[in-house]
């Protein structure tokens, strides 16, 4: 097998940001007393259980050295950076929506300092940021009360800032932490219950609609052509062979983990057959047709998808233990694919295809609605050892692995796709649920040892010039018969 070089012209207005998220960048420092997260709770809850005992609480103090990595967001060559606002933060009373002075000042700062390094922000209201005591009160996302209060917040966070921000996206991974606690239990408070992971998610499905349409009413950034959608994270399910059976479990898979959020966020309606099989386990969540109305003529402007492995399924070939309450996993069994490449410190594979075939997906099932990835990228633990002379990471391992996947991006935008940009995860190294500092995502380094200080990896410099220079160069494999 021999190898060439090949160059991908990168559209003009085609954007190369980078993500990160409230809770895991900013720390505690100015947070008040009753001012938790979900987060926050759960690590007070289990510090134990943390990789080596990090948690949010000082995280990459970007709460105190935002202004310093704006400039390496300029440095590094983003034209977008997106992260969430804390409502747990943002919100002096969550009843009656009462902000906090302090912390208005705060995002509207950290806003300001990323326009003035020729930064566009990307804003996001939830990333995991829901309010402990409405976990404890009410149940969280179980609670109708508190998609009202939500609605509360976001009206708040756009009175603040609509004028400033162009891109706004209500959650991010809206199926992620009930599917943690209560599908999977594998998180605190660790308690499997399929019915409320349900109604999380309808929930979180009538949260987005009806704030969307108060963003819509209110006309928020109307001058300057604000949208607003939702960051999903769709697993793109392959079925592990051609025969009906695995056919089918990987719709059965897709209905659950996919279609849920896709189609009411998109098209405005949740699958029918969902209704059917949660109401045929006895899960089916609590709703009604005025909901229904809202989810309908409340769409989303655009998608943001987080991609990262793909996931492949097969028909059960085990009955299902009638002592064991309903999972969606009665209709499947997880495949792993023989010969695949790994990320062998995230247990994640390789397969950037998932790109491509994700693109395609909308454009021909979802109206080619307008889109982004919001979130692609490899984790990696023990970077310190790929570090040279100098410090700086050599991290070639990212480097091809953000190529390949911006090679088949690019070239399903080169077939229609209506995808908009790139945004990899991470910006910096930063906390992550449970695994905390161990697998690092960052164009920079965060150094533990030395005071959180910043440096660029290889990675930063090279995109940095994609970025400029708006040429992807690529090896391309040329199979040599002998």
């Amino acid at each position: 097998m021999t190898s060439k070089k090949k160059s991908i012209q990168i559209p003009k207005d085609f954007i190369l940001g980078a993500s990160a998220s409230a809770w895991q960048t900013e720390g505690w420092t100015g947070k008040k007393e009753g001012q938790d997260s979900y987060m926050d709770f759960w690590y007070k809850s289990t510090p134990e259980l943390w990789h080596n005992g990090y948690g949010p609480t000082l995280a990459t103090d970007f709460y105190n050295r935002y202004k310093e990595d704006a400039k390496l967001m300029k440095a590094v060559g983003l034209q977008n950076y997106r992260t969430s606002i804390d409502w747990s933060r943002f919100i002096k009373d969550y009843e009656t929506a009462e902000v906090d002075e302090d912390a208005v000042e705060y995002y509207g700062n950290v806003i300001d300092e990323i326009i003035k390094n020729g930064v566009e922000p990307m804003i996001c209201l939830e990333h995991y940021e829901l309010p402990a005591v409405l976990f404890e009160k009410y149940g969280g996302w179980g609670s109708k009360h508190v998609v009202e209060l939500f609605v509360k917040y976001a009206e708040k966070v756009f009175e603040a800032f609509g004028h400033k921000v162009k891109y706004w996206f209500t959650f991010n991974e809206p199926i992620v932490v009930q599917t943690r606690v209560y599908l999977d239990a594998i998180r605190f408070p660790f308690k499997q219950d399929t019915k409320t992971w349900a109604q999380w998610n309808y929930n979180k499905v009538l949260a987005t609609a009806k704030v969307v349409s108060v963003f819509r009413k209110g006309a928020y950034g109307k001058e300057i052509g604000a949208k607003i959608g939702v960051i999903l994270n769709p697993e793109v399910t392959y079925p592990r062979s051609s025969a009906a059976h695995d056919v089918k479990a990987a719709e059965m898979y897709d209905l659950f983990f996919n279609k849920s959020y896709l189609d009411p966020s998109v098209k405005g309606e949740i699958p029918k057959e969902l209704f059917d099989v949660l109401r045929k386990h006895d899960c089916l969540f609590d709703y009604n047709e005025n909901e229904l109305k809202i989810i309908k003529e409340n769409t989303v402007d655009n998608l943001g998808l987080n991609l990262y492995f793909p996931h492949r399924v097969k028909a059960r070939t085990s009955g299902w233990n009638p002592e064991v309450p309903f999972h969606p996993s009665y209709y499947y069994d997880m495949f792993e694919l023989q010969g695949r490449k790994m990320n062998p410190h995230r247990g994640w594979e390789i397969y950037p295809k998932i790109m491509y075939d994700m693109a395609m997906r909308i454009k021909n099932e979802y109206g080619n609605i307008e889109w982004l990835i919001a979130e692609n990228g490899m984790g990696v633990e023990g970077e310190y050892k790929y570090k040279n002379e100098e410090g700086i990471i050599q991290d070639d391992y990212r480097i091809e692995f953000i190529s390949e996947h911006l090679k088949w991006l690019l070239k399903a935008v080169e077939e229609g796709a209506n995808c908009i940009g790139y945004m990899l995860w991470a910006f910096t190294d930063n906390v992550s649920p449970q695994n905390a500092f161990k697998n690092r995502y960052g164009l920079v380094e965060i150094n533990l040892e030395d005071n959180r200080n910043r440096t660029i990896k290889k990675s930063g410099y090279w995109f940095k010039e994609v970025a400029t220079n708006r040429v992807l160069e690529i090896e391309e494999d040329e199979i040599v018969y002998k």
